[in-house]
């Protein structure tokens, strides 16, 4: 087994080195394409940050930067504890998602990757298929089961059915990424006598560091976001999640669109701080996607 500890896959020379592009007067419509899509895809960020500091009573345009600044919307969410509440329970939601995803994930994908047989491509036409079924037409039954089993309102209920839906999409990336690892490293170490588990954890599970930070974001972000399974199985308030807390700023009475927008406002930062961390590996997973594919 001390053999097999030192294989490693020979990676593309220069792929991720930081190398400064010089620019090139000739590409300028290029840098004003990119230029545009980066405004359009600013603008709603912009658009929630203006309106959170904006005061109740402010019905001015929302493009025009308020004057005076309004902090009283996030003292008013701060104050009230519940976005403390709602991001806790999004941790621990996403981090259990994650966890199961990924751990399932990327056994039941090696076992695909691996195992070339006609039981294993019927199975993989499965979990496709699977992933093109819209979660909202089943809610009734799968509501109706885990109502029955007592799921509702409870961490492992969410979990279970957000992994069930997250699964599919996770074992296709895994199984894509392992399929292009050489089939040799698994050869060498089952002749030092490694078994498939030793040759799973020592050899190939090293080598998903960047499809797994991929899926890390790719399904934290949907599960953070998660909103319609969430307001029907989380039913008590010590359970909401951040998007049910922005709900509870809007009523019939009236809508307090400066907390709501406060809130969300306060709820993306702990995903742009885990991407700002994550990004190198999720551009590297990107670029090393493109290349094996």
């Amino acid at each position: 087994m001390a053999k097999t500890k030192d294989l490693k896959i020979n990676k593309e020379p220069a792929l991720f080195e930081d190398e400064k592009m010089p620019f090139k007067a000739k590409d300028w419509w290029k840098y004003l394409i990119s230029l545009f899509l980066l405004i359009i895809y600013l603008f709603p960020f912009y658009v929630i940050i203006n309106v959170s500091l904006r005061s109740f009573s402010d019905t001015s345009s929302r493009i025009r930067f308020p004057d005076p600044i309004y902090w009283e919307n996030f003292r008013k969410v701060i104050d009230s504890g519940e976005i403390f509440t709602g991001i806790k329970n999004c941790i621990i939601i996403t981090v259990l998602v994650l966890l199961l995803e990924i751990v399932v994930g990327c056994m039941a994908a090696y076992a695909l990757a691996r195992n070339q047989s006609k039981l294993n491509e019927v199975v993989r036409s499965l979990i496709m298929s699977v992933m093109m079924i819209t979660p909202l037409t089943i809610l009734v039954g799968i509501y109706s089961t885990m109502s029955t089993i007592h799921a509702t309102s409870t961490y492992w209920g969410m979990v279970l059915v957000l992994s069930a839906f997250g699964l599919p999409l996770v074992i296709f990336l895994y199984t894509n990424f392992i399929s292009s690892i050489p089939v040799a490293l698994d050869e060498a170490a089952a002749i030092d006598g490694a078994s498939n588990l030793q040759v799973f954890f020592q050899i190939i599970l090293p080598q998903l560091k960047t499809v797994t930070v991929t899926v890390i974001i790719l399904q934290g972000v949907g599960v953070w976001n998660e909103y319609t399974y969430s307001y029907y199985f989380l039913q008590k308030t010590s359970m909401r999640t951040i998007t049910l807390v922005i709900k509870t700023f809007f009523s019939a009475v009236s809508n307090d669109y400066g907390a709501a927008a406060a809130t969300a406002v306060i709820g993306m930062m702990p995903l742009v701080i885990v991407y700002l961390c994550l990004q190198k590996y999720f551009i590297q997973g990107q670029v090393e996607g493109a290349v094996k594919g």
